[in-house]
């Protein structure tokens, strides 16, 4: 114990202090900040070894076959397009059609060379402007259309028409001019009334002519049906057509009556001469009945008196006593007269 360089827990003494040391060291917060002219303390460690370098030979091979592999997916996923039944696509390369899909499925376009647009195949409704027309009797009138219509080949269409605003347009001015040509040969009644037999089928003959303007055009559209949804006034004449309509409406129904009343007199005055007539025959009918009944009754009686005369007498004085004598009847006559015996009771 005398001698410290042959005490064997010194070692492990300088040892323990050692790592308290750095312990508390550990624990001690750092600060970044320097007093000016103080140097940095060495560390006691000494300067750090170099790490070896990494290999990356081994990560290149798989980052190109991930990015070639990427890099076709995304070709194949933004040049492969589905057409539906509803469209037409178009393939357009460096701008010139190169081709139209119409049937449906799964298509594929050259990459970065040609483009895909889309072009509706099912009919679609275009409400056609507002316009205003003059009728064959000088009447203005506005009018508003509507019209169904497809695309039926996407190719003409393009070429002349470009896209489906013009291809709209081109169709409005057509049926516009056809229809303002239609109207103007007509009548505002005409027009107004759709049972008019003058009028015909107005919207058959204007689908007709429009679609026979858009195939002398070469644009690639058809009009299925075109039909009037409101027929206007222009606001400055509302009121006064509206007048002169009462006035003729209550000159018709004028009219009405005073021919009504006409055929009420004359219905009731052959009615009343059919009365009179039918009257006229039966009483005459009656008579001739009445006649030949008293006759018949006079011959029954004729032949029934005749074969008692004095009986037959005998009755006919006691009917002519029931004319002839009252509760205050005077009858003066001789006592000794047939008619006088019989009342007197005496009939032998």
């Amino acid at each position: 114990m005398a001698n410290n360089d042959n005490n064997p827990f010194k070692s492990i003494e300088e040892k323990f202090l050692e790592r308290q040391r750095q312990e508390q060291a550990r624990k001690k917060p750092v600060s970044k900040i320097r007093p000016f002219g103080k140097k940095r303390p060495k560390d006691p460690k000494g300067p750090a070894e170099p790490r070896p370098p990494a290999d990356l030979r081994k990560f290149i091979k798989p980052a190109i076959v991930f990015t070639v592999v990427f890099a076709v997916l995304l070709i194949l996923l933004t040049n492969v397009y589905v057409v539906k039944e509803n469209e037409y696509r178009v393939v357009r390369q460096f701008g010139e059609i190169v081709r139209i899909d119409s049937d449906p499925g799964v298509k594929m376009k050259v990459p970065f060379l040609q483009s895909v647009t889309m072009l509706p195949k099912n009919q679609m409704a275009y409400n056609v402007s507002e316009a205003e027309i003059t009728t064959k009797d000088k009447k203005r009138m506005i009018i508003d259309n509507y019209a169904v219509w497809r695309i039926t080949d996407p190719k003409l269409m393009i070429n002349n028409a470009r896209n489906i605003v013009n291809a709209e347009a081109r169709m409005e001015e057509y049926i516009y001019s056809v229809v303002r040509s239609e109207l103007g040969q007509l009548d505002y009644t005409s027009i107004v009334n759709d049972e008019d037999s003058s009028r015909g089928n107005l919207n058959d003959k204007v689908t007709e002519r429009v679609n026979e303007l858009l195939e002398a055009g070469n644009f690639g559209i058809a009009v299925t049906d075109v039909r009037m949804k409101r027929i206007d006034l222009p606001p400055e004449n509302e009121q006064s057509i509206y007048t002169r309509m009462i006035s003729e409406r209550e000159s018709t129904a004028q009219t009405y009556l005073s021919e009504g009343d006409a055929e009420k007199r004359r219905i009731e005055a052959e009615t009343d001469r059919e009365v009179q007539e039918l009257l006229a025959e039966t009483k005459k009918q009656a008579e001739v009945i009445r006649a030949e009944g008293e006759a018949e009754a006079a011959r029954i009686y004729n032949q029934s008196f005749s074969k008692d005369p004095e009986f037959y007498e005998l009755y006919r004085t006691l009917e002519s006593y029931k004319k002839t004598i009252g509760d205050e009847t005077m009858i003066v006559i001789p006592s000794d007269s047939p008619y006088a015996k019989i009342l007197s009771g005496f009939t032998e």
